[in-house]
């Protein structure tokens, strides 16, 4: 019941009741309820109900962002427009009196560099280094403690050096390869700073394995799985050596990127012994062939090596490998490369087809049946020539002769995988 009720009623009783005071405390009464409404529309406008100002509008002038510039200064080393810039250990985005929110550094092509933030969002590095002869573009942003941001452009050029080295590698790009090719680069100048030219080379395979690098002395550098390539494996090398500093002075020129595809997986076994090759792919026995291997006098390496290189009709002179005038035959069949030092499997037609499978007469090479001019021809030296392609493997076993040595050839496969690993 409200106080107008309450006033009213009072005043109907003391009229009932005659009483001669009625119409005093009938005024009082009014005035009464006057002083309790006005009472209650004071309090209510006060805020006891909705509110009112900037709270009533659901805002509060503690979330408005403050005005004035930002404190926030950003800068940029080295200085805008700088020319003839060092490729490593010159670019820094650093922000005082706030924190990089957002910092983008990208060549002419549109190519961005990475790198990340430190102590706190107050500096920026690239996490590798630049190339040479390049113009960079940097843009930065900071915010200050109160949310207030600050900008910062600048642009500046590397160096272009005087001295360089390059990379002659294998596969090529495009190339379909057999599942035992490692990815290969041979350099033209010794590499002193070899970790940072191996940094810079990154080689990604789908399905996804591990694949690391292997120095052989300071001018050769092999990747590979620790074991072959899965048939269909997509390899992807991305050469990032333009602005490498390979020894004092000398730096990378390339930047590109090679990719490669694994065919199948075929391994070849040779005994020598049993004068005979087993020939597997992806798993399953598909032919096995006699042969002739190195005889007693120069036997044949053992181990696993890779075919590098075919050749429908070659020419082979004991000369170039060590023997001399023993032998110079110009027109050997369907001849694929073993070895750096000129081990071969390849065709043979100046031995009967009946020695095959019975004797070991060779120079060291690995000899299948032929006919002379290569070709079609139906022979087994025709048809494992047909039916190889480069990095594919050939796995010699039970010879007289010791295991052919990992960097002679693309043969790295004879080296445990701790030990390609290990650090060198």
């Amino acid at each position: 019941m409200d106080l107008k009720t309450v006033a009213r009623d009072k005043l109907k009783w003391e009229a009932i009741r005659g009483d001669s005071r009625a119409q005093v405390i009938g005024g009082s009464a009014v005035g009464l309820v006057v002083l309790l409404v006005v009472l209650l529309i004071t309090l209510t406008t006060c805020g006891g109900g909705g509110g009112s100002g900037a709270r009533a509008n659901g805002k509060d002038d503690a979330d408005k962002p403050a005005k004035g510039p930002s404190e926030a200064v950003v800068t940029v080393a080295p200085k805008d427009g700088a020319d003839g810039v060092r490729t490593s250990g010159e670019l820094k985005v650093a922000a005082a009196k706030g924190k990089l929110t957002k910092v983008t550094v990208q060549d002419s092509k549109g190519k961005k560099v990475k790198g990340a933030l430190a102590e706190g969002g107050a500096v920026w590095r690239p996490s590798t280094h630049l190339s040479a002869g390049t113009k960079y573009t940097v843009d930065a942003i900071a915010k200050d403690s109160e949310g207030r941001a600050s900008a910062k452009h600048a642009t500046f050029t590397t160096f272009v050096p005087q001295n360089t080295f390059v990379g002659y590698f294998t596969p090529e790009n495009g190339d379909k390869v057999g599942a035992g090719m490692p990815f290969s680069i041979n350099f033209n100048r010794p590499v002193a700073n070899r970790e940072a030219v191996e940094k810079a080379i990154s080689v990604k395979a789908d399905p996804q394995v591990e694949v690391a690098g292997h120095w052989f002395g300071n001018q050769r550098l092999d990747f590979r799985p620790e074991e072959y390539w899965k048939a269909g494996t997509k390899v992807t090398v991305d050469l990032n050596l333009s602005g490498v500093e390979g020894s004092d002075g000398v730096y990378g020129t390339q930047r590109k990127t090679v990719k490669f595809t694994v065919g199948r997986q075929q391994v070849s076994v040779v005994d020598a012994k049993k004068k005979t090759m087993t020939v597997t792919r992806d798993g399953k026995k598909i032919k096995t062939i006699p042969i002739t291997s190195g005889r007693p006098a120069n036997p044949t390496y053992n181990g696993k090596m890779v075919i590098s290189e075919k050749h429908e009709v070659t020419r082979m002179n004991g000369d170039t490998v060590g023997f001399g005038g023993e032998y110079d035959i110009k027109d050997v069949p369907h001849a694929m490369r073993l070895s750096t030092s000129g081990t071969f499997i390849h065709g043979n037609y100046w031995m009967a087809q009946s020695q095959f499978g019975q004797v070991n007469g060779s120079h060291g090479c690995v000899g299948l049946f032929d006919m002379r001019g290569g070709g079609a021809n139906g022979t087994p030296g025709a048809w494992f020539f047909q039916n190889s392609m480069v990095g594919d493997v050939v796995e010699v076993k039970n010879s007289q002769d010791e295991t052919i040595k990992p960097d002679n050839g693309l043969n790295g496969w004879n080296m445990s995988w701790e030990k390609w690993t290990a650090r060198q």
